[in-house]
């Protein structure tokens, strides 16, 4: 029950600080659940957030689910899952019940835009976080170029490709390729 406890509090820090969603949120996992506690390495963390942004919901909120699973099974999914909804959801009810009220006010105005300013940062930082770990050699960097290309000049294909189709492209890719190395080795 402790254990419970534990993620539940973990992610109950993490959520009531999550402003700018789940690539923002990177830096604080890594920094708690695997300095801190040891509980998930940076490419289990990696690993969480390529299938949370291929997964229905919030990638911050998957990601938290799949660390509780981790650790204590369906018990810590919802443990951990709680934990982080807990903040965002009573900070939702309260900013819904006044913000109407309070939203043309340039004090709140200013304080978002500061809060914007931010989650940029956080995200930058992740983004560098994870090209580190990710871009490891010349076929990652690759696949990396090649979605990018992708992703940039979406509006310019006549089909919109949707981000999951190109995470399991990628990930395909990397089956491949791979396996075509070890396969000539």
């Amino acid at each position: 029950m402790k254990e419970l406890f534990d993620l539940y509090i973990a992610f109950l820090k993490i959520g009531a600080v999550n402003f700018g969603g789940g690539y923002a949120m990177l830096p604080l996992l890594e920094e708690d659940l695997n300095k801190k506690r040891g509980w998930v390495t940076t490419e289990e963390l990696m690993d969480y957030f390529a299938i949370g942004q291929c997964t229905p919901g919030v990638i911050a909120l998957n990601v938290a689910t799949f660390i509780g699973n981790k650790m204590k099974g369906v018990a810590g999914a919802a443990a951990a899952t709680i934990g982080f909804l807990t903040c965002p959801v009573i900070l939702i009810l309260i900013i819904a019940a006044f913000l109407t009220n309070f939203a043309d006010i340039p004090l709140v105005q200013n304080a978002f835009a500061g809060i914007r300013v931010c989650v940029c940062v956080l995200i930058l930082e992740a983004v560098i976080r994870l090209w580190k770990k990710s871009i490891v050699d010349v076929t990652a960097f690759v696949i990396y170029a090649i979605i990018f290309i992708l992703m940039v000049t979406s509006d310019l294909l006549p089909v919109d490709i949707p981000a999951a189709v190109l995470v399991v492209a990628a990930g395909v890719a990397g089956v491949l390729i791979r396996g075509h190395r070890e396969v000539s080795r």
